[in-house]
């Protein structure tokens, strides 16, 4: 298959994708126009994702789980959930604080969509998982230990 064919056919279904979800409300526009955090993803340290989130004030909250093994076998491809219980949730992220770059996932949710996130990521080393909830404005977060038997990222 031509190279030229298959991009704009891979373009062109994935903007397909994105309108349909819109159209049926799952997806804001302004999230389909793609305003990606680019500060909080090129954070080298915890403070400056934390800072580059707006959450440098996060409030610790027993209504975030997050599920993961206590001991991964393998950092390339750790098995997380976040999910909240905190009404009105619009956001969650996920930090990995050995990592190289410590965010490793931030979703934007609808008012539609239940508030648990179903992920892998790739971790370092044993350390800190650290889920951030943004609800009504205000910043919830809840950390958990996962030890890391072989590691999966590099520096």
């Amino acid at each position: 298959m031509d190279r030229r064919r298959r991009k704009v056919l891979k373009a062109g279904g994935g903007m397909g994708i994105w309108a349909a979800l819109v159209a049926t409300g799952i997806v804001a526009p302004a999230m389909a126009e793609g305003s990606r955090n680019v500060a909080a993803f090129e954070a080298r340290t915890l403070d400056e994702a934390l800072q580059a989130l707006g959450a440098a004030a996060a409030q610790d909250s027993g209504a975030i789980r997050i599920v993961a093994p206590d001991v991964a076998e393998d950092g390339r491809a750790v098995a997380l959930t976040v999910s909240s219980d905190i009404p009105r949730t619009e956001q969650i992220a996920i930090l990995i604080e050995e990592n190289p770059f410590k965010v490793a996932a931030n979703f934007r949710l609808s008012g539609a969509m239940t508030p648990t996130i179903h992920t892998r990521v790739k971790m370092a080393r044993t350390t800190r998982v650290h889920a951030l909830v943004k609800a009504e404005g205000r910043i919830y977060a809840a950390r958990r230990e996962v030890t890391v038997t072989v590691g999966g990222c590099g520096t």
